[in-house]
Order: structure tokens, then sequence, then C-alpha cells
């Protein structure tokens, strides 16, 4: 996520890629509270540090793109804003948050790790005490590996341009995809590649329980889940990864609006790939679409009390001769 350095054209080019953006984003934020309502109402059911990692990504994606939304907003409405503190502060909370996306997904990872290879010895490490460290680890080195954005005065305000680095600073925008990018997605592909390993050496063993066999393939698939988030997650960097080797601005304009996408997408998929969502939130609309039946017998017994009532008191009347004839 950088900045290009071609103002000439003016802010028309943004209006349409802002706008997708932030109905994207609207999306991803409405996804992410929904992933937090099921988890918070459903009990005990998604009440585990599985779902409390993913809420934790699910916190981070909505800040993210209510952080963007900001940015669109200060671009396209508040133009006369222009204090370079105040635009390097909204670059810091952009990458802050873009970090803690990427590294939320590292520490469902860990927690993976823990759970797979040393919960049989260290079952201590998964209680939720421990997730509650990692979440707070996590947004500790989010914070750490986004101060060069706050810094260093290399993030500035320029016309008709968002608060990122400019790609004129070569040094400070590679820093950002290694640290935002590379390291976690590296050391999540390796943390997947050694459980699995692992996983097929216990399936060779004869000597291995069933229970346990099962209970690794569960664990495997849900890694094998996280690997898939993250990617479609970062596939939406990979127009803007072609803008750094083309300088073709089209697809900077592209990348801003697939960053917003693929964030949706992913909170679509979250719902869709984890079995305990999937059935809590289709037993929700199961529920909600259920149509009651009509009891025949039941309207017309009410019926012919109400009228049995009325003809009573008719009669109670005075002159109910001439009222019942009526």
């Amino acid at each position: 996520m950088n900045s290009t350095d071609d103002t000439s054209d003016g802010i028309t080019d943004y209006y349409t890629v802002c706008s997708l953006s932030a109905v994207f984003a609207l999306i991803a934020v409405t996804l992410s509270c929904m992933i937090l309502i099921l988890v918070r109402r459903t009990k005990p059911r998604l009440h585990t540090v599985r779902h409390l990692l993913m809420c934790n990504t699910c916190i981070a994606s909505s800040l993210y793109c209510i952080i963007q939304a900001i940015n669109y907003t200060f671009l396209i409405f508040l133009p006369w804003e222009t204090s370079d503190t105040g635009c390097r502060w909204r670059g810091f909370l952009s990458y802050m948050t873009l970090c803690g996306v990427t590294y939320s997904f590292l520490i469902q990872a860990i927690s993976r790790l823990f759970i797979c290879i040393f919960a049989v010895k260290y079952r201590w490490l998964t209680t939720f005490k421990v997730h509650y460290t990692l979440i707070c680890t996590q947004w500790f080195f989010s914070i750490f590996f986004s101060l060069p954005s706050i810094i260093t005065k290399d993030i500035y305000f320029r016309p008709n341009a968002l608060c990122w680095v400019p790609l004129n600073n070569k040094i400070h925008v590679s820093y950002t995809y290694i640290a935002y990018y590379i390291i976690p997605a590296l050391c999540i592909f390796i943390i997947y590649i050694f459980i699995y390993y692992r996983f097929k050496k216990m399936t060779n063993n004869a000597e291995i329980l069933i229970g346990t066999v099962n209970n690794d393939k569960r664990n495997l698939e849900l890694l094998r889940n996280i690997v898939i988030l993250l990617f479609i997650y970062l596939a939406g960097g990979v127009p803007t990864v072609l803008f750094l080797l083309t300088s073709y601005k089209i697809l900077y304009l592209i990348g801003i609006v697939t960053i917003s996408l693929t964030v949706a997408i992913e909170k679509l998929c979250t719902i869709l790939l984890d079995r305990e969502l999937r059935q809590t939130t289709r037993n929700l609309l199961i529920r909600g679409m259920r149509v009651i039946p009509i009891d025949n017998v039941q309207i017309a017994r009410r019926h012919e009390n109400l009228t049995h009532l009325r003809r009573t008191v008719i009669q109670t009347l005075p002159n109910n001769k001439n009222i019942l004839t009526e």
C-alpha cells in the first residue's frame, strides 16, 4: 500500500475507486460485526480460543476499513486539511491496522502449532490466557513495525494523494512489503509445512491411535483454512505489486479497490469455511425463514367462543328479542 506521485490528473480518478472501495469496506465491516455478534451470542459452542482469534482478525479488518474510509473522506471532502502531521498519523494508522490483519493470521497459525504439537506436554499453551497474550503481542508488533511511518518524515501531505509512503522512497516501500506481507506469510507457510509433515509422519506410524489421527486431520484442516484466508487477503495487493513493476497508474487505482474487496471476500469465506460458524449462520437463516403453520381448529374454536359470548351478552340486554332479530 503505497502512494503514487502522479497527481497531475487531479482528484477525479479517486472518486470512483474510493467509492467502490468504501462500499466493499462497509460490506467487510458488516460481515465482521455479524461474526462478532454470532460468536458472542452462541454459548458455549463458539466460545473457543480459535473463535477468539477469529474475532481478533475481524476487529483488525474492521479497524483497517474504517481508517481507509477516513482517509478517503480527507482526500475527497476535506482537501483544505494540509497538515503533514495529520497526514502522517493517518498513514501510521493505515499501516498499523494493515499489519494487524496480516499478523492476526500469523497468531492463528501459532495457535494451531501450540494445539497440534505442544498441547500434549504443555496444556497451558491452549488456555485463553495464553491466547490473550498472543493477541497483545500481535498488536505490539503491529505498532512497532509501523513506527517508521510516524517517526520519519517519509509521509507528508501531497495534494490529490492518499497519505501513504511515496514510491520514490524505495527503502521504506520495500520495508512495508517485507514487514507487513512477506514475513507473516512465510511464517504461516513454514508452520503449515511443519504441521503437515508431522501429520504425515504420524499417519505412517502403525501404533498411532485413530482418535489422534482424526484430531490432527481436523487441526490440519483448520490451518489450511487460515492459509486460504490469508492468501485471499494478500491477493488484494497484487495490483499494487504490479504497479510497482510497471508504473501504470491504472493498476494503482485498481489496487485501492481490490484490497477492500478481498477483505470483504475473506470475511465471507470465514463464515463458509468455519464449520461451527457456518452451521450457526444456517440455523439462524432457517429459523428466520420458517413459516408457522396456521391451526384451523384453534381458529374455529376461538370464533365459536366469541360468537357464543356475543349471543350471551345480547340476551342479557333489554329488548333482546329485537336485537337478536336484527
